[in-house]
C-alpha cells in the first residue's frame, strides 16, 4: 500500500510539505515519510538559499508548472517547508507526484 502525501487544498492551490536533505548527490525524491512529508533529496547547498532554489527547480519539473506558481510560504531557512503550488489541486499534485515516483 502506498504511502499519503501530506497535501491539502489551500485557499488558491495546493500546499505539500516537503523535508529537503541538502548536499545530496542529485536531486530527487527520496521518499514519503510516515506522517505524509514529501522527503526530497537536493543537490545544492543551503549557502544563500541554492537549496531552495533547486527545490523549487526541480518541482517546477515534478509538478509541470512554472517557477512563478510555487512559493515557499513557510520554513524557508530550515530543512521542513511548506510549498504552495497555486492553481492546482492537492489531487493534481499527488498525482503528477505519484506518476513522477513510479517513472524516476
Amino acid at each position: 500500500m502506498k504511502k499519503k502525501f501530506n497535501l491539502h487544498d489551500g485557499k488558491h492551490g495546493a500546499a505539500l510539505t516537503v523535508r529537503v536533505t541538502p548536499r545530496a548527490r542529485r536531486t530527487e525524491i527520496a521518499d514519503i515519510s510516515d506522517n505524509g512529508t514529501l522527503r526530497i533529496r537536493v543537490a545544492a547547498s543551503t549557502r544563500d538559499g541554492e537549496a531552495n532554489q533547486k527545490l523549487l527547480k526541480f518541482l517546477e519539473k515534478v509538478l509541470q508548472v512554472e517557477k512563478q506558481r510555487l512559493e515557499i510560504v513557510a520554513g524557508e531557512n530550515g530543512l521542513d517547508k511548506i510549498i504552495s503550488v497555486l492553481e492546482m489541486s492537492s489531487a493534481d499534485a499527488e498525482e503528477l507526484i505519484e506518476e513522477w515516483i513510479d517513472n524516476n
